[in-house]
């Protein structure tokens, strides 16, 4: 069964905007998302913000924002074929199970100076 559906688009530019703000980039990504982030080159600000919309996307279907829930407890991994993939840790770990989550869907594209973001969430 569904128990949340969640997208979520962010601009690119915003994104390489960020891109040398250690900081920011502590703030919303754990360590092994900055460092695929960063390992991008061209590429880097427009996975920069699948992976920030991703994490919006998260929030969304599990309908409570950001509220209590730190950003890199949502971390955005890939598989060795590139497609993205939750991993929850913390308090992302713990409202999801409250809210009876069981499998995690994502999906990310570009297009246009935008990457979106959707996720499904089901228990």
């Amino acid at each position: 069964m569904i128990v949340g559906i969640g997208a979520d688009l962010c601009d690119i530019k915003r994104m390489a905007a960020q891109l040398d703000d250690r900081l920011f980039l502590k703030r919303f990504f754990e360590e092994t998302e900055q460092a695929y982030i960063l390992a991008r080159g061209a590429f880097a600000a427009a996975s920069m913000a699948g992976c920030f919309a991703a994490k919006e996307a998260f929030v969304k279907a599990l309908g409570s924002g950001f509220s209590g829930i730190p950003p890199e407890d949502i971390v955005i991994l890939h598989r060795e074929n590139g497609a993205p993939y939750y991993r929850l840790k913390g308090l992302a770990q713990e409202a999801a199970k409250k809210r009876g989550v069981t499998s995690l869907f994502l999906s990310i594209s570009h297009e246009g100076g935008l990457a979106l973001a959707f996720a499904v969430l089901e228990g």
